[in-house]
């Protein structure tokens, strides 16, 4: 389980290997993204609070760079921080996510972005709940929920 500690080490001294990378040309992202995707995932823009479809989905299921499909994070660590982002406590592996310190706005953050493709997501933050005590805060836009398919039926 990543830790406060270990996001402040990879934001400093360097971030894991990806599985894989995908690398295309400004041209090529804008032919694949909406404006809006674009803007926030490759021009590190944000969206407003409460405005993203997957603020209050909670389907199962795992959630997927928008840009590249890499899965970034599981249904099952989603949790409503109130902040009006999808809030997760884990990345699906420890390698899905390249942390990057922020320090625009006149703050000092920790961005997060697709470790595959290097799209913006968003930031993470020592505000979670336990046992991580993280908290990604992440825009709707920079991602697709791939949900679980039932057999059952």
């Amino acid at each position: 389980m990543l830790t406060w500690k270990d996001v402040i080490n990879f934001a400093v001294n360097g971030n894991p290997t990806p599985d894989k990378r995908v690398e295309k040309t400004e041209e090529e992202w804008k032919s694949q993204l909406t404006p809006e995707q674009f803007r926030i995932t490759r021009l590190k823009g944000t969206e407003r609070p409460h405005s993203g479809d997957l603020c209050s989905i909670y389907d199962a299921g795992k959630y997927n760079c928008i840009c590249c499909d890499t899965p970034l994070f599981d249904s099952s660590i989603k949790f409503s921080s109130g902040t009006g982002w999808p809030s997760f406590t884990q990345p699906i592996k420890e390698n899905a996510i390249k942390y990057e310190r922020d320090s625009s706005f006149g703050m000092v953050r920790v961005e997060v972005m697709c470790n595959t493709c290097d799209g913006h997501l968003g930031h993470v933050f020592s505000d979670g709940p336990e046992p991580s005590g993280l908290r990604y805060c992440i825009n709707s836009e920079s991602m697709t929920l791939q949900k679980e398919v039932n057999h059952d039926n």
